[in-house]
């Protein structure tokens, strides 16, 4: 079961941190397991992570935020929900945890969270996996249809059945069923008195989104300087073109991608997921090792 940590982010915002299992033990040279930062997307909370902590605790220490406005943490009326409280956020749960150099994973707005962080701290972040977040602007049209959409809510749902059906099968986004789809939402849902509404506030995530949507973040990501896997589903939002763009422009960037995936690709397909995620991480321990080696006189 996930052990809960609270920490302190910027401005004094209380923030929830799961720690997933109990890392394992450090190497015989009194190195410690080396950490994962995983960071969600926008809506999403720590526990969308859960199945990934599994297959990474065998190795590593991971440890899920959930970000301001999601899951258990602060939410306040009046914010701030910007980037730069999100990346402040996730720069002092590293510190105060005693993470660092960890290995940032972050989906959507969780991965330029990520990239954002490692463009400005580099001495905290080890390594990143961008997961299908795009580097360009998205514009106000953008902004539009997440505001129609969210209006399209049938809230309050009356069971999470009904969450699950309307987010996996009837949501007009929806292109096809995917069950994988409504059961993310149905862990975002929390019941009130008439019924399941989500855990956090729509006009908070739309206050979160408009700080990024409408600008361009190829320079920040041209600024980091760590390795990092750049991956996307194939039927995700990061189209090829520019997901190999971001690759290029990275001065240590690779790419993966996930067939039969789409946007929540961990979720969609777990298996692929690590499949793509995992040798990266086994290359980074394999080039830690190396550095460690002593040198032959």
């Amino acid at each position: 079961m996930a052990r809960r940590i609270d920490v302190t982010g910027t401005d004094g915002v209380h923030l929830a941190a799961w720690e997933f299992a109990d890392p394992p033990p450090g190497g015989a040279d009194g190195t410690r397991a080396p950490a994962v930062l995983l960071l969600h997307g926008l809506m999403g909370r720590a526990s969308h992570w859960a199945s990934t902590a599994g297959w990474l605790a065998e190795r590593h220490r991971p440890v899920g935020l959930d970000q301001r406005g999601h899951g258990d943490s602060g939410k306040p009326a009046d914010g701030p929900y910007t980037r730069d409280a999100y990346v402040a956020d996730a720069e002092a749960v590293i510190e105060q945890l005693g993470l660092a150099p960890v290995t940032l994973v972050g989906h959507s707005m969780g991965a330029l969270t990520a990239w954002q962080l490692a463009a400005k701290r580099p001495d905290l972040v080890r390594a990143l996996v961008i997961c299908d977040m795009r580097a360009s602007a998205l514009g106000a049209a953008s902004q539009r249809e997440w505001e129609d959409w969210f209006r399209s809510w049938p809230l309050p749902f009356a069971s999470l059945d009904d969450v699950r059906r309307w987010f996996g099968e009837e949501d007009p986004w929806t292109e096809r069923p995917s069950p994988s789809r409504g059961a993310f939402y149905a862990e975002v849902m929390a019941e009130r008195d008439d019924g399941w509404r989500p855990v956090f506030s729509r006009r908070q995530m739309l206050e979160s989104r408009a700080t990024w949507v409408f600008d361009a973040h190829w320079e920040e990501l041209a600024q980091v300087r760590c390795p990092t896997l750049v991956l996307r589903g194939l039927d995700g939002e990061l189209g090829r073109a520019e997901a190999q763009e971001m690759v290029r422009v990275l001065p240590r960037g690779q790419y993966a991608e996930v067939a039969d995936a789409g946007h929540l690709v961990h979720f969609d397909q777990p298996d692929g997921w690590r499949a793509a995620v995992e040798p990266f991480l086994q290359q980074l321990a394999e080039d830690a090792r190396d550095d460690r080696e002593p040198v032959s006189p």
